[in-house]
């Protein structure tokens, strides 16, 4: 163990604490600050604490918005906590558009901004530039969060704007935006055509269930579906409801979905699973 560099003994303990810990810890020293400040640190952080009892969900609405941890074993909610907005927040204001490893992207629905945000330690990046990049559109646009081969976090903007289709991507690196080549389809043009929040699975980022059924819920007042991740796999919160929404979580089992999480019901929503 003395043969062993420190560097390497605290990269072992640290990549093993809580993301409110590891913050705290960047400002120990400096050569402590550039450790967690790396890619290297950052993707094995994640891969240690994608385990199920780390999952949380986050619920927006007209109060201050709360978290509540999941526990997989009952299949239910743990206790909420309050979460503070670290930006200018007005109620309804900021919608949850996609998520990866503990990393919100959201939108500020009276600017039309795009941030990302981590909810754990409050730090926030807005994503809009002068040459209108970082805006988004609801009902118009998509967006997703994906880490490329070389552990960079990417932000997939898909914008419609006057019968044109661009798609465009964030890197958290070198903090621009870029244009990407897409293939078209006429139907990606329409308006009438809804893309889904972006959610990474099993190394595909995906945007809409075009061939997939939806769970099998009332269609009473709103009904909407969010993709998630969880342990690799594919599940769906789906909501409906009016004055009160009820949120079901799903796993897609071949071509079936299975509930498996219940919800009370609770005032209209905008909600994550991180």
């Amino acid at each position: 163990m003395a043969d062993l560099p420190i560097l390497t003994i605290v990269f072992e303990i640290l990549t093993r604490l809580p993301a409110k810990d590891v913050g705290r810890s960047k400002s120990v020293c400096k050569q402590w600050y550039a450790l967690l400040s790396t890619q290297d640190f950052v993707r094995i952080h994640c891969s240690r604490s994608l385990v199920s009892s780390n999952q949380r969900v986050l619920l927006i609405d007209d109060l201050p918005c709360f978290v509540r941890p999941i526990i997989s074993k009952s299949n239910d909610y743990g206790p909420s906590s309050i979460v503070t907005f670290p930006f200018h927040h007005q109620n309804n204001d900021v919608s949850i558009l996609s998520h990866l490893n503990g990393l919100l992207c959201v939108c500020l629905n009276h600017t039309y901004e795009l941030l990302l945000w981590n909810p754990t330690t409050t730090a926030f990046k807005r994503l809009s530039t002068p040459d209108s990049h970082g805006f988004y559109i609801n009902k118009l646009d998509a967006v997703g969060l994906y880490v490329d081969a070389d552990d960079d976090y990417k932000v997939l903007h898909i914008k419609r704007r006057s019968g044109v289709l661009g798609v465009y991507v964030y890197s958290r690196e070198v903090d621009s935006w870029r244009n990407i080549p897409f293939i078209t389809r006429q139907e990606y043009l329409s308006p009438h055509f809804n893309w889904s929040a972006g959610t990474v699975c099993g190394g595909t980022l995906y945007f809409t269930f075009k061939e997939i059924s939806f769970p099998p819920v009332p269609s009473i007042g709103m009904v909407q579906g969010v993709l998630v991740n969880v342990k690799n796999v594919l599940h769906i919160f789906a909501s409906t409801g009016m004055f009160e929404m009820t949120i079901d979580l799903w796993t897609l089992q071949g071509d079936y979905w299975i509930k498996v999480l219940s919800c009370p019901p609770i005032p209209p929503i905008s909600l994550s699973l991180w």
